[in-house]
């Protein structure tokens, strides 16, 4: 929604597809369509990216696109560890699915997709570089995204499509989504309910705010690889913050106290995330400029009121 936002307010026109599937409150889903919707430049199709057919169809009506920025995934590291099937479909065929409609695009000039931070599973070197070795990933999840990276590699040796590859670090901010630590953190402490903080919240993240990651977005997806040859970037704060004190804050946000469980960190987690960003600081002149003392204030403002408390 905000990478949509950002794009229409520079003059662009923007379809937007999306399943809207019921993994969170589709009430959020929808007010953030809503959202879009108000925009004149902007359409909805609600369309799941792994039905060939469906967006076949789309884009065989809009042969004019000349980028696809596909952000659209099953989230969550937890979750696939429930419903292992519904990842490998809407991550790797979707994936594949918009690949194959991308190469039959006239126009095209940039393919730019969403990977993930969590490819990097149990590295210990830091900060995670792009040239590191992935292929250890701790969560299906995790094995989904890099799946994505090595057939995007494939597409781009054979058809010479542009890619661009965006290795997400722990995006927060108003409007994330309610199965992410922010989220829950803020819920549990507003309602006077424990959170629980892995080995007492001493591990850490690389926490960036969204307005930074759309600021990436946009500026990687002006500048397409010129040589034909697909490429993958970090973007993340490059700040590895432990998680109490990101609760910290959060707490004086709300001007709650947050009750605290500890517990042992489960095997889908990492101790530590921290993003290398030369390689897209050398691009675009991406920097991140909000630290979690300046975002989560904003993220708690948006909270209280989209939770009306």
């Amino acid at each position: 929604m905000h990478v949509a936002e950002a794009l229409l307010a520079r003059g662009e026109k923007v379809i937007g597809l999306d399943s809207l599937t019921p993994y969170y409150d589709l009430r959020l889903k929808h007010a953030r369509r809503d959202r879009l919707l108000a925009q004149a430049h902007f359409s909805f199709l609600e369309v799941n990216i792994a039905d060939r057919a469906a967006v076949a169809s789309v884009f065989q009506q809009h042969r004019d696109i000349t980028r696809i920025i596909h952000l659209a995934a099953q989230p969550g590291v937890r979750h696939s560890l429930v419903d292992p099937y519904s990842y490998v479909e809407a991550n790797v065929m979707g994936h594949l699915v918009m690949l194959e409609a991308a190469r039959a695009l006239p126009q095209l000039q940039h393919f730019l997709y969403a990977s993930s931070s969590s490819v990097y599973g149990a590295n210990r070197g830091l900060p995670y570089r792009e040239d590191d070795r992935v292929d250890h990933p701790i969560s299906l999840y995790a094995a989904t995204k890099r799946a994505d990276e090595l057939i995007s590699e494939a597409y781009g040796h054979i058809f010479g499509l542009p890619q661009t590859g965006l290795r997400f670090f722990t995006v927060y901010g108003p409007w994330g989504r309610p199965d992410m630590a922010p989220w829950l953190f803020a819920d549990a402490i507003l309602k006077g309910r424990p959170i629980t903080l892995y080995e007492g919240g001493r591990l850490k993240r690389d926490f960036t705010f969204v307005e930074d990651i759309v600021s990436g977005v946009l500026g990687a997806l002006d500048r397409p690889p010129l040589d034909g040859k697909p490429r993958l970037l970090n973007i993340g704060n490059h700040r590895s913050v432990e998680v109490r004190r990101f609760v910290a804050v959060l707490e004086e946000s709300l001007d709650r106290k947050a009750v605290i469980k500890d517990a042992p960190r489960p095997l889908t987690d990492v101790a530590e995330t921290f993003a290398d960003i030369g390689a897209i600081q050398a691009l675009c002149g991406f920097e991140p400029k909000t630290p979690i003392e300046v975002g989560v204030p904003r993220f708690a403002a948006w909270f209280r009121e989209w939770m009306g408390a």
